[in-house]
């Protein structure tokens, strides 16, 4: 395939799985950050359960990453499997509308989280087959912008339906099951978008495949140092749930909650392009440290804040965080690995996100509430937690890149 007949399908896929990730984000954010709320506000749940619930949410859809990204390099099906994913996705959030127990909203999160998992590494495989080496960090910054963008037109969504219902002061069932109908149609239009928007590019590399049972060996050193030290800062690095339970633990109201973290993904999505180009041009790793010592100062801020008043400037740089490090990282494991092996190191890099997001999230809610006749040590406890391995992660990554002899060396390309 040529250089010009391989550009338009490759800056197609850009925009496509960009508009899929905006559309389903509006439908996810309408729906996913109520979901704690309503489990504690309507249902009565403990904290400890709703960490459970959440981290076995990402947990179970991080061995699916692992295999849908060793098959999307097997089989070379990176568009299909994606729509897959957003499909199941989509055909879960119903469900939502008869979960009138812990346990059954529990079984349709974890559904919808398998959809999140046989997508994720296919797509951002995609993503990486059709971003030029030297735009990595500004396709994948884009493409972050366009994912937060979707999350700010679903919190207004979700705000206008509640405002509308006039439930602003607290959740109710009905005002959740009315929210639930409004997402489905851009659940819908996302997976009818990437369907027949995106498309497989064939791979540039003369070179052959590696055989399936090396693939991980093939992956390299460096990608397995930079997989220890995320490692460790996701060991810490809790469900998104304990920042809405904290906002409503300082006293904040559900409509308060939600522009909190609308404002958090404005500033999300202005600053990931911007964070993507500065990854390109002063290097993935400078700008990851920055961005992972923002959170541990964030996060220690979130220990000690005393009213609502000192959230906002909190979740602001929060957003800051999220657009320095989600697209960058991306970009980083492109950089790390062969291109027939882009599947496989996605789906290996979000699967330990993921596996790690179920002893983070489960330590959280013992550190905030206990557990059985063991007492916590309060809501600030999981956050100093989270703050300290962040640092420690930050140092460890700024001594690599300090001491790392093949830093400066040209990276693997298309």
């Amino acid at each position: 395939m040529t250089t010009s007949e391989s550009r338009d399908p490759a800056r197609r896929n850009i925009w496509a799985v960009s508009l899929t990730s905006l559309l389903t984000d509006i439908s996810s954010e309408m729906v996913l950050h109520l979901v704690p709320l309503y489990l504690s506000a309507v249902l009565g749940v403990g904290v400890h359960v709703i960490g459970l619930i959440e981290g076995v949410a990402k947990s179970v859809a991080s061995l699916l990453k692992l295999v849908s990204g060793r098959v999307a390099d097997r089989f070379r099906r990176r568009k299909w499997l994606a729509v897959a994913g957003y499909g199941i996705s989509a055909l879960s959030k119903p469900f939502f509308l008869w979960a009138t127990s812990w346990q059954s909203v529990a079984a349709v999160r974890w559904v919808e989280r398998v959809g999140k998992g046989v997508r994720t590494a296919p797509r951002d495989a995609l993503l990486a087959d059709s971003a030029p080496a030297e735009r990595r960090g500004f396709v994948f910054g884009l493409h972050r912008a366009a994912d937060t963008l979707g999350a700010v037109i679903g919190l207004g969504v979700a705000m206008a339906v509640i405002s509308y219902l006039g439930t602003g002061s607290t959740l109710d069932a009905s005002t959740f099951r009315w929210v639930v109908v409004c997402s489905l149609v851009p659940a819908l239009a996302a997976v009818a978008v990437l369907a027949f928007g995106a498309k497989d590019i064939a791979p540039s590399s003369k070179e052959p495949k590696s055989k399936p049972s090396l693939a991980f060996r093939g992956l390299g050193k460096r990608f397995f140092i930079f997989l220890a030290i995320v490692a460790l800062f996701d060991l810490g690095d809790s469900s998104d749930a304990f920042l809405v339970l904290r906002a409503s633990e300082r006293g904040l109201g559900l409509m308060g909650i939600l522009s909190l973290l609308a404002l958090f993904n404005i500033v999300y999505a202005l600053i990931s392009t911007p964070a993507g180009r500065l990854s390109d041009r002063f290097g993935r790793r400078r700008v990851l440290v920055a961005g992972w010592g923002l959170y541990a100062l964030v996060y220690l801020g979130l220990a000690r804040v005393e009213n609502e008043h000192q959230l906002w400037p909190l979740f602001a740089l929060y957003g800051v965080y999220y657009g320095l490090t989600h697209g960058t990282a991306k970009a980083f494991v492109t950089d790390l690995v062969p291109e027939d092996l882009r599947g496989t190191a996605f789906g290996t890099y979000h699967a330990l996100v993921g596996v790690l997001d179920l002893p983070a999230s489960v330590i959280a809610g013992v550190l905030w509430q206990g557990f059985g006749h063991f007492g916590g040590f309060g809501a600030a406890a999981p956050f100093t937690f989270s703050a300290i391995t962040a640092g420690t992660a930050a140092l460890a990554l700024w001594i690599w890149h300090r001491f790392d002899r093949s830093s400066r060396r040209p990276q693997h390309t298309s």
